[in-house]
């Protein structure tokens, strides 16, 4: 499965009802993610752009895509991105792989 990051910075509304019945979010999102066919694999109240983020794995892109689509369609979040991330493993075996592409950079 692959993994991907869910940012996502949530509405006043939101943050006025969880204010009001404070929830945690990663509950009520992982058996959604798991009847998709994914998994929770951690989840992160932060500051700044974002007010939470979610790592998660997914069966696929398309997988990935439908949970991002389905959670921008409720209306929660007044932003969010899904980021498709790499173990370090597969990021050194996409290094190997585009050494030995022979693709040369443009030149004077």
């Amino acid at each position: 499965m692959a993994y991907f990051l869910l940012q996502g910075a949530f509405t006043t509304e939101s943050w006025k009802a969880l204010l009001d019945k404070p929830v945690n979010r990663a509950e009520v999102v992982r058996p959604v993610i798991e009847k998709m066919g994914g998994k929770v694999e951690c989840a992160f109240i932060s500051f700044g752009e974002y007010d939470i983020v979610l790592i998660m794995q997914m069966p696929d892109n398309i997988t990935a895509a439908a949970f991002s689509l389905a959670v921008a369609a409720g209306g929660a979040f007044k932003s969010s991105k899904t980021t498709p991330l790499l173990t370090m493993e597969d990021g050194v075996e996409a290094m190997k792989k585009a050494g030995k592409t022979g693709y040369r950079p443009p030149s004077k």
